[in-house]
């Protein structure tokens, strides 16, 4: 494989209101300095006003798939030192909910309650539990045996997904030989290129190996109610990964066949009992690839990345689970993002973005957090068997990225009154949680 190829891949896979407002100077200055980061500002290249919501060094928002706010809207959770806080979303104050070590999964849907884990670490046994938001109060739902995971709730908060390596854990560190004809670069020919890290080298090593070595996967939901584990998918041996279930649909599971895009049809759906196991996309092209699979805050539709094919061009695509439409906007090459989230009512888009440091396509123009406005090209009227609805993406900068080195990936999505876009940024060191005013500053 090429660089630019390995590149991609590394894309792929890595992936107070009330505070007075300061310049953007100001927090240039800040930076520099090693001060405190400002807790407000308005970008001079955009208009719109940043708002620092955490405080501690380190904290972060969630995954950008991985629901963090509660059923009224009016609270997140996000991490911090390996525990979990919450911030208030109308007046930014935060709070410490569960202490370290937790491993957060999702807030619920129908209930204000975050789900995690403790435990697990090589290989042990874990525990799920809830805490409520609200009240503090706590439950243990169940002990985990090894190598067992959750990591999607239902809708209504009675279900529990997950998957477990039926084989022996240290197995996945082994080497595979790979059975694709592309091979990724080694590690001293990255180094050499001068792009990227060693770290993230080995991680696209590893997850190639990974998908070569076959190992046996079962995945399962678990019952709140009962106790009872149910096995859905047994004796896989593609990599079963990215549960998650459909916010509306108490039934109905979205999950990967996981590796690099463009060896795996990716995105697939299927009944919490274990019936009805659909392909979403297939592959129609060499090279191309989809991933960062969401579901719409209505449950109706999937959206994800398109590459078609990796490197030449970018499609933000949707799959009606109800009607099976599908819909792909176009994406210009220096407004490309890692991530894409869709707003509460449908109408916009946000995207946090990509450095060169990531992929062979992104440069120092797409360096944003962005809005994009969706256009469909034709509205209206029936289309033919396969054939996808067309669009675009019309993209409106929102804050400057180019202090944020992207081996953190920002994960932009709305709040649920979509007033702000949340984003997680290294610009000033250390990583802290943000938001951005979708409209601009009258200020």
């Amino acid at each position: 494989m090429s660089f630019p190829a390995l590149r991609f891949a590394l894309a792929l896979l890595t992936a107070g209101a009330g505070a007075p407002l300061l310049t953007a100077a100001a927090a240039n200055s800040a930076t520099a300095t090693k001060e405190a980061p400002p807790k407000s500002w308005i970008d001079p290249d955009t208009g719109h006003r940043v708002i620092r919501i955490t405080d501690e060094p380190g904290s972060a928002s969630l995954y950008f798939n991985d629901n963090s706010c509660t059923p009224d809207g009016k609270q997140m959770v996000y991490t911090t030192g390996g525990g979990i806080s919450v911030v208030d979303l109308a007046t930014f104050k935060t709070r410490p909910l569960v202490p370290a070590p937790a491993r957060v999964i999702v807030v619920g849907h129908k209930t204000p309650t975050v789900y995690y884990t403790k435990g697990g670490g090589a290989g042990a046994p874990s525990a799920l539990y809830g805490t409520n938001i609200d009240t503090g109060e706590t439950r243990k739902i169940a002990d985990l045996p090894p190598r067992m995971s959750i990591s999607a709730i239902n809708a209504d908060e009675t279900l529990g997904a997950g998957t477990f390596n039926e084989t022996d854990p240290s197995a996945a560190a082994r080497p595979a030989t790979p059975q694709a004809p592309m091979a990724v670069v080694s590690e001293s020919e990255a180094a050499n290129r001068g792009k990227v890290l060693g770290a993230a080298v080995d991680k696209v090593l590893m997850m190639d190996a990974r998908l070569a070595s076959r190992q046996p996967m079962t995945m399962f939901t678990l019952d709140f109610r009962t106790g009872k584990m149910t096995n859905i998918i047994e004796h896989s041996t593609d990599w079963l990964n990215h549960l998650q279930f459909s916010p509306t649909d108490p039934n109905l599971l979205m999950y990967c066949h996981e590796g690099t895009w463009w060896k795996v049809d990716r995105i697939w759906t299927i009944r919490a009992d274990g019936t009805q196991n659909k392909l979403i996309h297939k592959r129609t092209m060499g090279l191309e690839a989809v991933g960062h699979e969401f579901w719409s805050r209505d449950g109706k539709t999937i959206w994800y990345e398109i590459r078609f094919p990796w490197g030449v061009d970018h499609f933000t695509g949707g799959y009606n689970v109800e009607t099976g439409e599908r819909y792909w906007y176009h994406v210009n090459i220096n407004a490309w993002s890692i991530h894409y989230d869709q707003s509460p009512d449908h109408k916009l888009f946000c995207g946090d973005g990509g450095s060169d440091t990531v992929v062979e396509w992104a440069s120092s123009e797409n360096e944003w957090v962005y809005l994009f406005r969706p256009e469909l090209l034709n509205d209206s009227g029936s289309l033919g068997d396969n054939l996808v609805r067309p669009g675009v993406f019309h993209p409106e900068r929102l804050v400057s990225l180019h202090k944020n080195k992207y081996t953190l990936e920002p994960n932009a999505f709305f709040t649920p009154d979509q007033k702000h876009v949340i984003f997680r940024s290294n610009m000033f060191g250390p990583t802290y949680v943000f938001a951005v005013e979708v409209e601009k500053s009258k200020n």
